[in-house]
């Protein structure tokens, strides 16, 4: 296709769709569906099994706890600072990656607390304290590290320490299927057996232009923006740079230039879109700085508030909770007949998914 060729919202939806698994349930292995998706943001622990169901055939959650249980697949702070769900090896191939920009977020919320601290020194007190390789929830790190800054804010310490410093996970039984528990964190490298890719300072920024072709992949196409908010990178000009001659270059409505690779796949924009139900901060949507492509900009607020929302044609048109066995539905306008019944019907199949039986355990709410 040309450069100055124009993709119409419609156009990218799909192709969306098409990356993120969600235009046909695909047959792969858990693993590769999570590193397919370059992760899954997990802050709440059973969103990514709602995530999975919608994107894989006869996904089993049993199989995902699993993974965590065998360490394949670990929780930690990633992308945007936000908990992510992600293979072992990205993980590790990341995170250094992620250094800077993860210590300046929490920076950003926590400057005032943590002014003038010697972040290096409250590096080697935190990987001091987790050298016996047992884990610790936040409680008992920050009361390790107050006894060497007993002034400081002890969110602030155990914050910067667990998010940006010390390489961290979140180990099960949190995040296990139909598990409740709470965050007990290890170092990185000792639940992996070793410690993260370091980054050559004085060579190209591979890992870099590794990402960025990881993100067209599942993202595809967007723009440097986009690449942005899903990442919180602002460093990655050169990698895009680097990669270019290999991408292809779009624009959409609204002009901005989109990179995607030449191979990747933009169905045809009439291809019929399944219904779909989406979990709390799906990456489908805040993988994207404009998400016009998936979300009218009235209702974006809800991509970051927390809402669970269904898809419909392809776009946000409803938001879905579950009260004991039932899947409660809100449509955000009136639904067609058609759009009703198979919104029906999906619901019901993610009802008797949660609830392990088969049931007609689905509500739709008047408009």
């Amino acid at each position: 296709m040309s450069p100055t060729t124009i993709l119409d919202n419609r156009a990218l939806n799909r192709a969306t769709l098409a990356r993120q698994l969600l235009l046909d349930r695909a047959e792969l292995p858990v693993s590769d569906a999570v590193a397919h998706l370059g992760g899954l943001q997990a802050q709440e622990p059973q969103e990514p099994f709602v995530g999975l169901w919608s994107r894989l055939h006869a996904f089993d959650p049993a199989t995902l706890s699993d993974l965590l249980i065998g360490r394949d697949v670990v929780r930690t702070h990633l992308m945007r600072r936000t908990v992510h769900l992600v293979t072992a090896a990205d993980a590790l191939a990341w995170r250094a990656r992620h250094d800077a920009m993860l210590r300046q977020r929490v920076l950003g919320t926590y400057r005032t607390d943590l002014d003038g601290l010697d972040l290096t020194e409250l590096a080697a007190a935190g990987r001091a304290i987790m050298a016996d390789g047992e884990p610790r929830t936040m409680a008992e790190l920050t009361r390790a590290l107050a006894e060497h800054w007993p002034t400081t804010n002890r969110r602030a310490l155990g914050e910067m320490l667990i998010a940006a410093l010390v390489p961290m996970v979140q180990l099960p039984p949190r995040g296990l299927w139909r598990t409740r528990a709470g965050v007990r964190n290890v170092r990185l490298a000792a639940w992996l057996g070793r410690d993260i890719d370091p980054l050559d300072p004085d060579g190209a920024d591979l890992v870099g232009q590794a990402l960025v072709r990881r993100y067209l992949a599942a993202f595809g196409p967007a723009a440097t923006a986009d690449l942005r908010a899903w990442s919180g990178l602002a460093g990655l000009p050169a990698a895009v740079a680097a990669i270019r001659p290999e991408l292809v270059a779009f624009r959409d409505e609204r002009g901005r230039e989109l990179l995607d690779l030449p191979d990747a796949p933009r169905p045809d924009p009439d291809t019929p879109a399944p219904v779909r139900f989406l979990p709390a901060f799906d990456n489908a949507i805040l993988g994207y700085h404009d998400r016009s492509r998936i979300i009218d900009d009235a209702h974006r607020g809800l991509s970051v508030a927390g809402a669970r929302v269904v898809l419909v044609d392809g776009r946000v048109a409803a938001t879905w909770t579950v009260e004991t066995d039932t899947v409660v539905v809100t449509p955000l306008a009136p639904l067609s007949r058609p759009d009703h019944t198979a919104l029906t019907e999906q619901g019901r199949e993610l009802a008797s998914f949660l609830s392990d039986h088969a049931t007609d355990g689905v509500r739709i709410t008047a408009v």
